[in-house]
This record gives structure tokens, sequence and C-alpha cells, in this order.
């Protein structure tokens, strides 16, 4: 629980369905003090913690804070930090759900002898002869299976989504509907451990590395101006850059081992194939090569056509049938067929040694 709409009406519906319910809160790292204050985790701030007790009480279930501060500091916050160092643009979400929720939140609910752990996320679970299957939320504008394409058969078979078969107009009726005094809660999409949002603070602050300057190079290599720290631009990236050129210039990657940003003309931007690392296939394999797939890039993207293929050390590549712009190291991408999401990775830095030129790898003929 976390004294959001989302996991108060999961509980809620849970309690109707006469499942036997316990509230868990995780209290996560949050920074010692910016300036004069000191504020908490937006996960678990005071206020969301107050919110999340009094929905259990109205529920009539028990309620319980997990201490997880250290545990999160370690896996989420240095793995956010390490990520950006190495010129990466991590998605910080994706790691929580496989390290924090999905393994140690499963575990102690697991270690109470629940049989589930249930959330406010908007996706669904079908069992079916052949195992579980992981499927988008009734909400295209909500689903958040993108974030969950971590989840295997053992982690789907000790899992519910409540919400995922409603919209998000709909759960705030069904809050209404409890008496939840939830229901007209906003939500915060900011990373949750940084105490102002500033995530470009938050770097200056905690890393020694990431706010280094360096160059800002062409494809050939050749130095056009200096950048304020990787972790500050972003793939597509036009304005900012602080280079005159006869033509617009572009962020086309980072390359972390010699601290340069390059730059080039948009077209350069189009890739046709990336790689992925970190990979999960939630029935057990991937799907055929010759199967066309839908491929998110970054959770909010346009799902795009694609074909998939095994690669070597566990990473897999995806081959488009369109060039695809702003694919970007660090970030998740999530393969789908249809509703069901298959699984995913992360994107490797391999995708930006590809090459890319006007729309084609260097590897392609021209």
């Amino acid at each position: 629980m976390s004294g959001g709409v989302d996991s108060s009406v999961a509980a809620a519906l849970l309690v109707e369905q006469s499942y036997e319910v316990v509230g868990m809160m995780m209290r996560l790292w949050s920074e010692p003090a910016i300036g004069a204050n000191a504020p908490a985790n937006r996960c678990c701030t005071p206020d969301q913690m107050a919110d999340a007790r009094r929905v259990a009480d109205l529920l009539g279930i028990p309620f319980y804070v997990v201490d997880v501060q250290e545990h999160f500091r370690r896996t989420i916050v240095q793995f956010f930090i390490d990520e950006h160092e190495h010129g990466r643009t991590p998605n910080p979400c994706l790691e929580c759900n496989r390290q924090i929720r999905f393994t140690f939140l499963l575990n102690q609910a697991l270690a109470l002898d629940a049989n589930y752990l249930a959330t406010g996320h908007y996706a669904r679970v079908d069992h079916t002869p052949s195992g579980y299957r992981l499927r988008q939320g009734v909400d295209a504008a909500k689903d958040q299976a993108y974030v969950l394409h971590m989840l295997t058969q053992d982690h789907l078979a000790h899992v519910k989504f409540p919400v995922g078969e409603y919209t998000k107009p709909e759960v705030r009726q069904l809050a209404v509907k409890f008496n939840l005094p939830v229901a007209s809660k906003s939500e915060s999409q900011d990373l949750c451990f940084l105490g102002d949002g500033d995530y470009r603070r938050f770097l200056r602050e905690y890393s020694q590395r990431a706010g280094q300057p360096g160059p800002i190079v062409d494809e050939n290599g050749r130095v056009l101006g200096q950048h304020d720290g990787l972790p500050f631009y972003t793939i597509g990236q036009r304005k900012g850059l602080g280079i005159a050129a006869p033509e617009p210039l572009f962020v086309l990657r980072k390359d972390g081992a010699h601290n340069a940003l390059v730059v080039g003309p948009r077209e350069a931007l189009g890739q046709r194939r990336m790689t992925a690392r970190q990979v999960n296939w939630i029935a057990g394999a991937p799907p055929p090569p010759d199967q066309p797939v839908q491929v998110k890039i970054r959770y909010k993207a346009v799902p795009v056509e694609g074909y998939v293929h095994e690669g070597e050390n566990g990473r897999f590549h995806v081959t488009f049938t369109e060039p695809v712009m702003g694919i970007t190291a660090g970030q998740g991408v999530v393969i789908f067929a249809a509703d069901e999401c298959l699984g995913g990775g992360i994107i490797d830095d391999e995708t930006e040694r590809i090459g890319i030129k006007n729309g084609r790898t260097q590897e392609e003929p021209t």
C-alpha cells in the first residue's frame, strides 16, 4: 500500500472478494536534507503513510510498515547514480520492481504465509494450460505491463493486480463506492527519492563523475564544443548544446568510456536495429524470429513493429521494419504480441556502437 488511490482500491476489492488481506507499506530511502528541510521519500511521506493506515483501518485489515531504506539506497539509488556515471539513462522504476517490490517485498509477503502479493499496477494476469500470461491493463492510458516485463512464471503465480480490469476513472469511482478518503488524491510521476524532483541537482551532489564536463564530438570524432556532464543531455536533444554548425545537430549517443557527447544530423538518429541485455522472457523463451512483435523502447513510447533474434551472452536483438528515433541505452525495451507482454530487457550500449548512418547500420549494404 502506498497511500494512493490505486493500491487502496486494490486492497478494497480483495476484501470485497473475501480474501484475508494484510496491508504492507515500504519505508524507502530519502535524501538526508535539502537546505533546512529533510524531505521524506515521496512514496512514503508521513501523509502517505497516514493515508495508507487510514484506509487499512477503514477496511478492517492489519497494516505494517517494512523498513527498506538501506536496501533501497544500495540497490536503486546507487544504481541510478552508477548508470548515469557510465553514460546510460536508467529507469529506476524497472529496477525497483525487479529488486524491491517483486523480490524483497514479495518474499516478505510469502514469509507471512501470504499466497499473493497484490499491487495497484494496471496490468492483468491470465492462467492458461501452458502457464501464466501478463497482459496489458484495460486502461491503455494507464497500462503498466511495460514496467512489469521482468516478472517470471514464479512471480506471476504469486501476484495479483486487482485494478488491471478497470480504467482510472472507474478506479476513482470504486474509491468513492468504498468510501475511501483517497478517492480524489492526485498522483506523482517524479522519481520518488528526489527530494525536489531535480535529478540534475541530485547527481551533482551525489556523484563526482556525473557532472564532469567533456567534449562534444561529431560522428568522426571531431571536437565541436564542450558538454556540462553526460546525464544532463537526452538522446535526440537539439537545443542547449552550445555549438554552432551549418546544419541542426542532435544528440546521437553518450560515450561513457570517453565522457563524450556524440552529435550528428537528424537522419542519423534513426536506427533499424538494437540490442538488449538483462533479458527476461515471461514464458521462458523468446518469440519465433519470424513473428512480428510490437516493441516499446520507453514507458510512454508508441509501440513499433519489429522482429526479435536471440543474441550471445543472454542478449537479444530487435530489427525494426522502419527506422526508430530516440533509442537510449539504459531504458527498458519491452516486447508485446497484441495485449500480451512477452518480456523484455534493458537497451544495451552495444546498440549505440552499431554506428548509424542515414537510417542504416554500417553493417547493412547501401
